[in-house]
Order: C-alpha cells, then structure tokens, then sequence
C-alpha cells in the first residue's frame, strides 16, 4: 500500500487525495476528467489531483508509431509515476496498452466503451464525397498500419501517407494544407472532444475493423493495492471487459503490436461473445480473416478474491465471472491459433520486415 495522500478544507475534516496520471492531449484530459467526475460521485469525501504528463508517444511526432518500435509509447512515464507513488492510478486509451503489463500493474477498470469503429474525416473541400467517391490518388492520412492495409485493399484508388499528432494537430493538418483529401480518426475520440460534426461516415466492419481495444479506457493502478482497486472495480462495463480481454489474448497469442496490421471485431449476443480477427500484409493484398464464438453465460457464481494472478491479459475483474472472462480469452487464443495454423505468422512477419524496411 502506498503512502496516503491526504489534505484539509481548512476546518480541519482531512480527506484523501487520490492523485489521477494522464497525457497531456486535449483528449486525454477529457478523458480523464469523465473518471475522475465519476469517483467524485462515487466517492464524495476524496479530494482529486490530476496530474498530466508527457510521453514518448506525444514527444516523438516525425516518425510513423509503427516505426518507433516502442511497445508502451504511450503509458511508459505514466507507469513509471505509478511506479514511484507518484500518482495513485492512471487514465489511458485501453488501445494504447500493451497486452503484457509490466509487473506489479493492472487494469483496475475497463469502462463502457465508445463506438470502436473508425471514422472518415474530409477535407472542407470534398465534403458530401465518400472514400469511394473521392478522386483517382487522392491522399488519405492515417498513421495506423492496420488502417491502411484494409483501406488500400478496399478502395485501390486512393494513396496513404502517415499523418501524427493528437487529434487537434492533424484536424488542423487537414484543414488548413492540400496534402490530404481527408484522415481516417477513432470515432470514439472525435466524440468525447465533442466533434461528431467532424464525421463524415463511420466505416463499419465490412470496410475496416478496429483496433484492440479501441474506444474503451483503462484504468490502471498497483496491482497490491486492493483498495484502489476495489475503487475503481465499479467502473467495469462487463460486456465491453469480456469484448476486450477476447481482443487482448486474440493479440497477444499472435504477438502483435502496432508494427503490424492486425484488427478485430467483436460483438455480444443472447450470451454469445463473437470475434472476428484478421490480419494483413502492408498493402493488404494478402490477409487472413476468421470468426469464433464462445459462450459467456455467468458460468460460475464466485468471485475470486482481488490478487494479481487473476489478471488476465492484465485486467483484474474481481466482480465479473471468472468463468466468463476464462472463455472469453481461451476465444481470443483459439482464434489467434486458427488463424497462426493457416499462415498468420508468415504474413505478419512479412509485414513487419516491410515495415522496417520502409
């Protein structure tokens, strides 16, 4: 357990701080200041203290993510604070987190998630058109691997070049140069900055299926820190903690990252969790696609005591069956597996030998 913080409202009643990490985005503390609004309704009697920080992800802005070869650019100073007392748990894009947490840390909360799907932003000029209609070679700004090999495959008309930044940046990359006809952006973090007017269409599964992850935050904290984690616990959306943990273990089996173009979607029905994963070569001229289902019925009715072996795929779910959440990632390694026995591996090896290459 930590040093407590604590402070004084000046008529001597002591209340405990908890101190909450973040990046420093526009974005990131939207984000983070939906959780911490939700612990003070929760909690009324605890001070919050929000600390923002800068990562290498933000710092390191002229090279594509996939090229950086960093497998925590996003969350490794927030993790080192966490690690030094610093602050007492950290806010991220459950995306942003790599399938294996360093030791002592876990995901504390997966909240209800936002849409997942990616969306289409155009330029000024080409509003009303859709990426079936834009014009021969028009450029289309992603920095996501996995973005750019379905889209390619899908409309072979359009050219993809990397575009970084947080979401302000590259919006304003868009509008205020020619270089690009329009950028392909999460949905989930046009709408939490409260610009669905940005979006001029959602691409469903059919034209590009998502990240890992994506549109859903976590919370980390100190895995011995069962107090926090009970705090946090309550924030569990449990369909979207056993949507993710399928995703999670679906990557972490095929030991994928961000170098390599690899995507899902998943899908809750009548007790039936389904995922579909695939993977691509950078151009997606080859690629692999497969669905599985499993049953995520409340198989047992215990709930484990909070301890770091219940982790899985480094989320701690004390108050979600432990049954569910067991087929839930026995699906995701099942699905990596068929897909691995059907040439997964060699694909994304390719890929990535690509990638480095480039």
């Amino acid at each position: 357990m930590s040093e407590e913080a604590t402070s004084s409202d000046g008529n001597g009643k002591v209340s405990r701080v908890i101190r909450i990490g973040t990046r420093k985005s526009q974005l990131a503390r939207i984000q983070t200041d939906s959780v911490a609004a939700k612990l003070k309704d929760l909690y009324p009697e605890i001070n919050v203290e929000i600390i923002g920080m800068s990562t290498t992800g933000d710092k390191i802005l002229d090279t594509a993510l996939s090229k950086i070869g960093e497998k925590s650019l996003f969350t490794k100073e927030l993790e080192n604070a966490l690690e030094r007392n610093e602050v007492d748990l950290v806010v991220h894009s459950l995306k942003d987190l790599p399938t294996t947490l360093p030791p002592g840390f876990t995901i504390g909360a997966v909240l209800k998630r936002e849409s997942p799907h990616d969306a289409v932003v155009l330029h000024p000029k080409h509003v009303g058109k859709t990426l079936d209609t834009l014009p021969e070679n028009s450029v289309i700004g992603t920095s996501s691997l996995r973005r750019a090999a379905q889209l390619k495959k899908r409309f072979p008309h359009l050219d993809f070049k990397d575009i970084r930044g947080n979401l302000n940046t590259r919006l304003k990359k868009l509008d205020e140069k020619d270089d690009f006809a329009a950028i392909i952006l999460a949905a989930a973090g046009l709408r939490r900055m409260g610009w669905d007017n940005r979006i001029s269409h959602i691409l469903g599964p059919e034209d590009c299926m998502y990240a890992v992850g994506q549109g859903a935050l976590a919370v980390e904290v100190r895995a011995r820190d069962t107090d926090i984690l009970e705090m946090v616990s309550v924030f569990h959306d449990p369909d979207t903690v056993l949507r993710c943990i399928a995703e999670r273990a679906f990557l972490r089996q095929l030991e994928g990252g961000c170098s390599v173009p690899v995507a899902v979607n998943t899908e809750v029905k009548d007790a039936q969790l389904y995922l579909t994963g695939a993977v691509y070569s950078l151009d997606g001229s080859d690629s692999l696609k497969e669905t599985m289902q499993t049953s995520i019925a409340d198989v047992d009715k215990t709930l484990e005591e909070v301890d770091e072996r219940v982790q899985r795929v480094g989320v701690t779910a004390c108050k979600i069956s432990g049954g569910a959440q067991d087929n839930a990632e026995k699906l995701g390694i099942d699905l990596a597996n068929l897909l691995l026995s059907k040439g997964a591996k060699e694909i994304l090896t390719v890929a990535r030998q690509l990638n480095d290459a480039r």
